[in-house]
């Protein structure tokens, strides 16, 4: 059972779900990446509980809500191994078709397509022409993949990021600064 409450703490008003729960043994204090709070209490204990224990935690909880505001606006992907290993084929499936596009369009040549679990990239180049693509690509909206593949496939005849490598970029997409400030802005953990 879910309810939505507010309590003033240190002349704060704080918004907080409480959740009352058959399998919670404790009372449990969470803040989410995107600042959301939640207090979870075992079924039958009073809501008052709850709120008690919000004003014995104050001090933790504003030093996680401090925390997170760091995170304003930007966009957190968690996924586990396991979303790695159910995503890994569709993931291809959608590179390889995106890179075929714009390897036909613009003459890119490239060796292997690679889908691996990385935990700070979006994807790399080889010098052998290799490319590996992020599994959580495939989670972001087509435009930020987009930028990304075609990114990595600039890199086939450009493997650095000179001037002339940006040019190739803004050749195929001349709004690539701000896809790829966009795509700065996602946490990959």
């Amino acid at each position: 059972m879910k309810m939505e409450k507010s309590i003033v703490l240190q002349n704060k008003k704080i918004d907080y779900t409480l959740k009352k729960s058959n399998r919670a043994h404790r009372v449990r204090l969470s803040v989410s990446h995107d600042g959301s709070v939640a207090v979870t209490i075992p079924y039958g204990l009073r809501e008052s509980i709850a709120e008690g224990f919000l004003k014995e935690k104050v001090n933790w909880l504003f030093s996680q809500l401090d925390f997170v505001k760091q995170f304003e606006g930007r966009i957190v992907i968690k996924k586990t191994k396991r979303d790695y290993k159910l995503n890994k084929e569709k993931t291809l499936e959608f590179v390889k078709s995106r890179v075929e596009y714009f390897s036909k369009l613009y003459r890119f040549e490239y060796n292997r397509i690679l889908v691996k679990n990385q935990k700070t990239r979006w994807g790399s180049c080889s010098k052998k022409g290799n490319i590996n693509f992020n599994y959580k690509i495939v989670f972001l909206p087509e435009r930020l993949a987009d930028y990304i593949i075609v990114h990595e496939l600039c890199h086939t005849k450009e493997l650095n990021h000179s001037k002339s490598f940006w040019n190739l970029v803004a050749e195929i997409l001349p709004d690539y600064q701000e896809l790829r400030r966009e795509v700065k802005r996602i946490s990959l953990h």
